[in-house]
């Protein structure tokens, strides 16, 4: 299994990099196009959507037809207005609330949202991408850096249970442990020397600029709290539908939704910030 995972990684890994750096946007939006039509196939799947790949495809279609439009600032704004909204009124409550049952019309309403929340993320990472490779890696990375922190104090401090009727192997103390480390990492981030010029187009930085530490601080422990919840949620859905995993599209890691479920509601917002930096 790990080897599976080691090598689904460099696969990845060598196929994104050079996209990433290469400055074509026109094999970046290609590669973009392709996840987006993977994780909507993945969606429709755990929403019970009948037909999913023609669903997926539709998708692919209307998500690429809006990068060769171009599209509008202001409509593109109001899709990552959209994104956050629709997680602060909607998915997060469903993790205190529960999900409706497949099948019912307040889940093909749900599944409508969430579609939205897709298009906010994946042309979110578009918009990043043209601000800078660096920028789009450093919201990424945060989102990685609490993860990681989170699942390592987890393991050594974890006795109270995030959401355990969703995630039982979540805690809070790892949470907590996942946002200190994004928040200390930042700062070291912030406070690097004018010396390391790669560090300072990051998302952390323009934060501290435009905000000050204190205001850079409080949205970096909101994109943390995003990031929980955006695992969470896929979590539920997964549980409701009765999947391990979204799909197995990437051997050894699950499926695309699976890689990127605290990426899509941090990326929107990441975005809308961007928007007034």
């Amino acid at each position: 299994m790990l080897k599976t995972r080691i090598l689904t990684a460099l696969v990845l890994l060598a196929v994104l990099l050079p996209v990433l750096f290469f400055n074509n946007f026109g094999a970046f939006a290609l590669v973009a196009t392709l996840f987006f039509g993977a994780a909507a196939w993945e969606a429709a799947r755990l929403f019970g959507i009948p037909a999913p790949r023609v669903f997926g495809v539709v998708c692919c279609v209307v998500f690429l037809a809006g990068l060769v439009a171009g599209g509008a600032a202001g409509i593109i704004g109001a899709l990552f207005a959209l994104s956050v909204l629709l997680w602060l009124i909607r998915f997060t409550p469903s993790l205190a609330i529960g999900l409706p049952a497949l099948g019912t019309p307040a889940n093909w309403a749900l599944s409508l949202s969430f579609t939205f929340a897709l298009f906010g993320c994946f042309y979110a990472i578009v918009r990043l991408f043209q601000h800078s490779p660096e920028y789009l890696l450093s919201v990424m990375a945060l989102v990685w850096i609490a993860d990681i922190g989170a699942y390592f104090s987890g393991k050594a401090f974890g006795k109270r249970k995030l959401a355990p009727t969703i995630s039982p192997g979540k805690s809070w103390e790892g949470a907590i442990g996942g946002g200190i480390a994004v928040l200390a990492l930042s700062a070291l981030t912030i406070a690097a020397p004018a010396s390391a010029p790669w560090l300072q187009d990051t998302f952390a930085v323009h934060l501290q600029t435009r905000f000050g530490w204190a205001g850079a601080l409080a949205i970096l422990a909101v994109i943390v709290a995003a990031s929980v919840v955006g695992d969470l949620f896929e979590s539920q859905l997964k549980r409701r539908a009765a999947m391990k995993d979204s799909s197995s599209l990437l051997p050894g890691h699950g499926g695309v939704l699976d890689r990127i479920d605290a990426l899509i509601p941090v990326l929107p917002l990441a975005a809308l910030i961007g928007v007034w930096l």
